[in-house]
């Protein structure tokens, strides 16, 4: 019998970006019961609710996934929603898992949470070395949090709480609301728009100087699933594909994927955010033999594939 075929597993946020790739392979690798609860269902900012899906659900290890999340736009609009709502998630569905007596408790933090100016690449012993970019901050914070939470219940009650931090992901099944989606979904977005109406020049948020690292979505929820099987560490470990690009050559990329042959110009008015992004992912290979194996361009490719074919599918119905 294998780890997973014997194991009930409950993944918050599990019909999301993350959550849906995540739970689709505990499926395939025989997990004995997948239960993804929807917001609709039940209310994690609210303990009592998250006390009932525990003890309705009865999971053996449990994956936090749920948040609410957005690029720069959205994190400036919402900053005490964002805070509130991932910090009372979170503190909930542990104390939740603490008092059911869960086997495992995996949570996915952010990128975010790490200092504005960590040296790069970033490490996880730079994780408390300073104050997150302001933009995002108060998301930041809000997940960083937890890991306290799951550190100290580790000391006290023996809770067997692991925690991930991703860079920025991407793939098929992203969010493409220009108001709320995050860099790569937004510039696919923006190029399509334009290549469609035919227009002459493309305006893209900030200097395009700032660096980021992506993690193809599959690749991360491959990191969760390995991660929750063999990690036992309290230890932060980060998860990144080793690539680092800047916003510029990022918009480049996609516009020849797309064939929008228009011009771009940037409005610097607009927030960078942090000013780079790359992370060490050692640790990650070392504690449970996970590397990201997606390329950039191979994950673009397959992302502008999968936008192309809801844009016309979306288009046909509406014709």
């Amino acid at each position: 019998m294998t780890y997973w075929e014997k194991r009930r597993v409950v993944v918050s946020g599990g019909g999301g970006f993350l959550g849906s790739f995540v739970v689709e392979k505990l499926r395939a690798l025989g997990c004995s019961e997948v239960v993804a609860p929807r917001s609709r269902e039940y209310d994690l900012r609210e303990k009592g609710e998250a006390l009932r899906l525990f003890r309705e659900s009865r999971p053996d290890l449990f994956i936090h996934l749920a948040a609410v999340v957005g690029g720069i736009g959205a994190n400036r609009q919402n900053p005490g929603r964002f805070f509130y709502d991932n910090a009372a998630m979170g503190l909930n569905v542990i104390e939740a898992a603490r008092c059911r007596g869960v086997e495992k408790f995996v949570c996915v933090g952010t990128i975010c949470s790490y200092p504005k100016f960590t040296p790069l690449p970033f490490r996880e012993e730079n994780f408390w070395d300073g104050y997150p970019e302001e933009t995002n901050a108060p998301y930041g914070l809000a997940k960083k949090m937890l890991l306290v939470q799951l550190q100290s219940y580790r000391e006290q009650y023996g809770l067997n709480g692991i925690y991930l931090t991703p860079v920025n992901l991407y793939g098929p099944r992203d969010n493409v609301d220009l108001e709320s989606s995050h860099v790569i979904p937004a510039l696919i977005r923006k190029c399509w728009d334009a290549k469609q109406t035919k227009q002459t020049e493309l305006v893209a948020w900030g200097s395009g100087h700032a660096t980021r690292e992506f993690l193809y979505v599959e690749d991360a929820a491959e990191a969760v699933v390995l991660a929750a099987e063999k990690y036992e560490k309290p230890d932060v470990v980060n998860l990144g594909s080793g690539e680092e690009i800047s916003v510029r050559e990022l918009l480049e990329k996609i516009r020849n994927l797309v064939g929008y042959e228009g011009a771009v110009s940037w409005d610097t008015g607009k927030p960078d955010g942090q000013p780079r992004r790359c992370l060490d992912t050692s640790r990650a290979l070392a504690e449970f033999g996970w590397r990201a194996t997606t390329t950039l361009h191979d994950g673009l490719q397959r992302t502008i594939a999968w936008f192309n074919e809801i844009s016309t599918q979306r288009a046909n119905r509406s014709a």
